[in-house]
């Protein structure tokens, strides 16, 4: 089995009203290459005419945002003319690559009814051949993602991206990035065959797990050593993990701002090219 590095608690972060935890990067781990942020928004509840997500029009370049969503919408908007409001269960897949302008804000309905609301944002990042592809965006609501029964029903795996079980994933990736969502029941017990050279990304989103013989808990990322195929996970409570893996790019990562390329040269380039107007218009 593959043994564990370390487990980082995310850490309080919270944007205006909207309660945030950000498991990645932290004080102790910068990222797990590819893998780069998360952010953990919620769980809480929104009263009747709230004012919904903060995130108004902001760009982004070099990477890809991946966006799930546990409860409550995302109205999504971008520069190159997609709109879409996704409801829970459901994920939003953009590719920011060369350079767009987006926000994510909650419905109308949403603002108006309030509800329940939990959102994971994650950033993966992409190798420099890929930093500059057109941006593209994939609004998928539950419905779209493939579902797998696994542990004789006791555990229900939803493919977003990559192939699990046999079952091909709502999305192929640009650069082989497999991702999926995973509800368990106390006492499921699962175990996947991923190759040691692959980075794992593991976040228990709720409730507690045992992988690999250690104990883990919501909000919480564990990181392993390269140095084995198999993944052994038991379920202690009913239980909610964000499971996935990738290549390391290996490559250099600078970050600034809304932008992650490979030099500050090119960071400096990106922002040069959104003050004129190549990111589109909003």
């Amino acid at each position: 089995m593959r043994t564990i590095k370390a487990q980082h608690r995310a850490v309080s972060a919270p944007i205006a009203d909207l309660t945030t935890y950000r498991a990645l990067p932290t004080p102790a781990v910068a990222h797990l290459d590819p893998f780069l942020f998360l952010n953990h928004h919620g769980p809480q509840v929104y009263r009747l005419g709230n004012r919904g997500l903060p995130f108004g029009p902001h760009p982004h370049r070099g990477f890809e945002t991946v966006t799930f969503i546990l409860a409550g919408d995302i109205m999504h908007q971008d520069s190159s003319g997609h709109q879409s409001v996704i409801e829970a269960g459901g994920v939003q897949w953009m590719t920011a690559g060369s350079g767009l302008i987006h926000s994510e804000i909650s419905s109308d309905h949403f603002k108006q009814t309030g509800g329940d609301l939990e959102i994971l944002q994650l950033w993966v990042n992409l190798p420099a051949r890929l930093k500059m592809t057109p941006p593209h965006y994939q609004g998928l609501q539950k419905a779209d993602i493939p579902e797998v029964a696994l542990a004789d029903g006791r555990a229900r795996l939803q493919a977003v991206s990559g192939t699990w079980a046999g079952q091909a994933g709502a999305v192929q990736s640009l650069a082989d990035v497999q991702l999926a969502t995973i509800d368990l029941e106390a006492g499921a017990v699962l175990n996947f065959s991923i190759p040691a050279e692959r980075t794992i990304f593991f976040y228990t989103i709720r409730g507690k797990l045992r992988v690999n013989d250690q104990e883990t808990e919501a909000r919480t990322l564990t990181e392993f050593h390269h140095d084995g195929d198999n993944l052994h996970i038991e379920a202690l409570t009913d239980a909610v993990l964000l499971l996935g893996h990738a290549l390391p790019f290996g490559e250099p990562i600078v970050a600034q701002g809304p932008f992650v390329m490979n030099t500050e040269q090119e960071i400096q380039q990106a922002y040069q090219d959104y003050r004129a107007g190549r990111f589109g218009t909003w």
